[in-house]
């Protein structure tokens, strides 16, 4: 019968602390020493880009997550707390941020890019849809350039779809003030889209 063999860790370890090694560039980390700063980037820079490759499954991406990595961690060394965890765990929860991060930036992107693609392919599609954008455009444009009540008037005419008695109603203008409004309105509309 054989005797179990039992797994001691080396007398250089220390569960609560890791290493001297960690412990000496803890340290040198807390203290902003930059060569124990490339030390722990060398210890474990291939571990975070391994999970950022792995999680993203884009080599750049993964590069940006590392380089974000280690610049959050260069900068927030401050609160690095040893009592919470080992140098490693405290990395490792700031490559978890970083990708979570990197993924949802992804998500916007792509929501973005597939909007403008979809625009893009209705105009593309569609040339008179392109024309009405640009009277649109041209039409705000000349109303932004209004007297504030001839604007008014004009926007619950078109945009609410409001009758002049309506107008009147809603605002306490005479209808006679409102129709005015409406028809210099109108004239000067005319001439700035012409």
């Amino acid at each position: 019968m054989s005797t179990p063999v039992r797994s001691v860790p080396p007398p250089d370890v220390s569960p609560a602390h890791g290493t001297p090694c960690d412990d000496h560039l803890v340290q040198g980390l807390l203290d902003g020493d930059e060569a124990a700063f490339a030390a722990i980037y060398q210890r474990w820079g291939a571990l975070v880009h391994t999970m950022a490759w792995r999680a993203l499954g884009d080599a750049h991406e993964a590069e940006d997550v590392t380089q974000l990595v280690f610049v959050g961690a260069w900068r927030g060394r401050s609160g690095y707390r040893r009592d919470r965890g080992s140098l490693g765990a405290w990395l490792v929860g700031i490559t978890r941020r970083k990708i979570a991060d990197a993924l949802t930036a992804r998500t916007s992107r792509t929501r973005l890019t597939e909007s403008a693609a979809h625009y893009a392919g209705r105009l593309r599609h569609d040339p008179a849809e392109s024309d009405v954008i640009v009277d649109r455009v041209l039409v705000l444009d000349a109303l932004s350039r209004l007297p504030s009540d001839q604007q008014r008037v004009l926007s619950m005419t078109f945009y609410e779809g409001l009758t002049q008695a309506e107008i009147a109603a809603r605002t306490g203008m005479p209808l006679g003030t409102v129709k005015s409004h409406c028809r210099r309105g109108m004239n000067r509309l005319r001439r700035a889209i012409e």
